[in-house]
């Protein structure tokens, strides 16, 4: 089964995709959210025939929902109403700063880290996720 992980912010939208086993996580594209993302999601899924969605969800370093994470809860309800696919969340806290080390050790430019941290963190995500729940297909 293939599953998606999107790192959805403000401005844009990770994604990744699961290889069909589930094994591993690959980062795909940075989405711009402008209007314009669910469309382009919709597009993704069909393409990778994915069959679940997995979501980060930013919490604080307490584990509390702030306001970050819930926009995020209401854009998972728009992905739930336009997918019509199960959608599981996943703490994201320190992703994306996970992902900036490794771009640092791989000694990425200021640029190049830009255009792929989104990207990285949502694999990442995916990875976490496929790793904890078993996804693999026996």
């Amino acid at each position: 089964m293939r599953i998606m992980g999107l790192d959805v912010g403000d401005k844009t939208i990770g994604v990744a995709v699961s290889d069909p086993l589930g094994w591993t996580a690959q980062g795909v594209e940075v989405i711009r959210r402008d209007g314009r993302e669910m469309a382009r999601l919709v597009e993704l899924v069909g393409k990778f025939e994915v069959q679940k969605l997995v979501v980060g969800l930013p919490l604080n370093m307490n584990g509390t929902l702030g306001p970050q994470g819930e926009k995020v809860l209401a854009f998972i309800e728009k992905l739930k109403k336009s997918l019509n696919l199960p959608v599981d969340t996943w703490d994201e806290r320190l992703s994306t700063v996970a992902s900036e080390k490794i771009l640092l050790a791989a000694d990425v430019s200021r640029a190049g880290r830009r255009k792929v941290i989104d990207k990285m963190a949502a694999a990442f995500i995916l990875q976490g996720y496929l790793d904890a729940n078993g996804s693999r297909e026996e």
